[in-house]
Formats: structure tokens, sequence, C-alpha cells
């Protein structure tokens, strides 16, 4: 998991590095809010359950994903498995749920967010992380990409409050993801992408140095290159 956990910028990864990079200090930013059961919705291979059991208060971690999931590892395997309809667990028996990376999957986002909803406690907090300027992945099962505007709204709709919705980069940060996707993914001679990898990575690094301790409103014209949340299931019916 060190790409994960444990990631710098080299030739190899300077098309995934900063979405990496963005997700984790999302999560160590908001790590004091976690706390008691964790359920990991769309978990895949788990990537920071341990980073997450040993600097947080989560007692318990709970991997769920789809029945049809992509394995990304034979040898991880979620802890339990949904219909995308409903999940397996009773009524508000989570503290903390947990997805990155997901939603722009879900082809109808309101029944995992109310079900996320349901499965919480009176007060527990969902985390999550939401790409917006990122390729077609996992297809033909990529389905959105949310403006902060649609997320609050999707959000309100089911039910949360205290939403706190922040940009993972803006323009510099934008641009620095772009050539490192460009880079390493367009289509391009093995000979012309090594030589522009080993041109563009100071350049990217450059740029993500320039976007550090930028405030990012979300304004007109802004760039954004993804999305960090945190929401709260409310303590009482209203």
């Amino acid at each position: 998991m060190n790409n994960f956990i444990n990631i710098n910028l080299n030739n190899s990864n300077i098309d995934i590095f900063y979405i990496r990079a963005s997700i984790l200090k999302g999560i160590n930013e908001s790590m004091h809010l976690f706390s008691g059961n964790l359920l990991d919705v769309g978990c895949g291979k788990m990537p920071y359950k341990d980073h997450i059991l040993s600097k947080s208060n989560i007692t318990k971690y709970i991997g769920l994903d789809i029945e049809t999931s992509i394995i990304y590892d034979s040898n991880i395997k979620p802890d339990y498995t949904w219909n995308g309809v409903k999940m397996p667990f009773e009524n508000e028996i989570f503290d903390t749920a947990f997805g990155t990376e997901v939603l722009e999957h879900c082809p109808k986002p309101e029944i995992i967010l109310n079900e996320i909803f349901r499965v919480l406690k009176p007060g527990g907090i969902l985390f999550g992380t939401i790409p917006f300027l990122w390729p077609l992945h996992e297809v033909p099962n990529d389905e959105y990409r949310y403006t902060p505007f649609s997320l609050e709204r999707l959000l309100l709709s089911s039910g949360f409050e205290n939403i706190e919705i922040k940009s993972t980069g803006g323009w510099h940060a934008s641009m620095a993801q772009m050539l490192g996707l460009w880079v390493r993914r367009s289509p391009m001679s093995s000979r012309k992408r090594k030589i522009l990898v080993r041109l563009f990575k100071p350049i990217i690094k450059k740029l993500i140095n320039l976007d550090k301790n930028i405030k990012i409103d979300f304004k007109e014209s802004q760039m954004i290159t993804g999305l960090i949340f945190t929401v709260k299931k409310p303590t009482a019916s209203k």
C-alpha cells in the first residue's frame, strides 16, 4: 500500500501522484473526526485501513463493496458485499463512514447516500472524496463529475448537515495533474514518453508547490482538481 500512503513524486507516478497525495492529506486533516466503527464504502483493497486504524480513534474497520466490483487484489476481499440497493446492516450501527473516489461510479448516488445515512448513528460522520479533473476510468461504470454545488444539494437531500466541501487543488495543481496524465497516459512512443517525463517532472513539482496554502473559493472560472467533503448525520430528527 506504499503507493497510497508513502507516496513520493517519481517518473512512474506523475499521473497519480497529486490525486493520491491530496486524498491522503484530506484523510489526515479529518482523522480527528473518525471514531468507533468505520464503514469503508466501495472499499476496493482498503489501502487506507492500516493507516486509519493506527492514527485515529477507529476501533473496528469494515470494508463494503458492490457485488460486481473490480478485483484489485485477489488477496484482499471486502468484509461484506451489497447489491447496490440495500446494505446488509441494521440501522444506526456505524460511527463513521468513509468513501474515496466512489460517488462518481454510482448511477443513482442518492441510493448509496441514503443507505449510508441509514446505517450511521445519529451524530455519525461521513468522509468522502471525488475526482473532477480525471479521465474516464472503470468504463463503462464512470457516471459523474460533481461540482461543489451539485454535491452539496445531493448531501442535503439525503439528510446530512454540517457540510464542508473543499477542493483538492486549484489552477496550478490542475495543470500539474493534466501534464502528468498526458505524459503518462496519452498515446505516444515510449522514447517520447521517457523524454517528456524527465522534462515535465520538475515543472509538475513546481506547479504543485505553487498551489500550496492557496485558499480556493468556488467562484466563477475557478479550476479544481477534485473535492473532499465531510458531513454529519443529525443527532435528532428535525
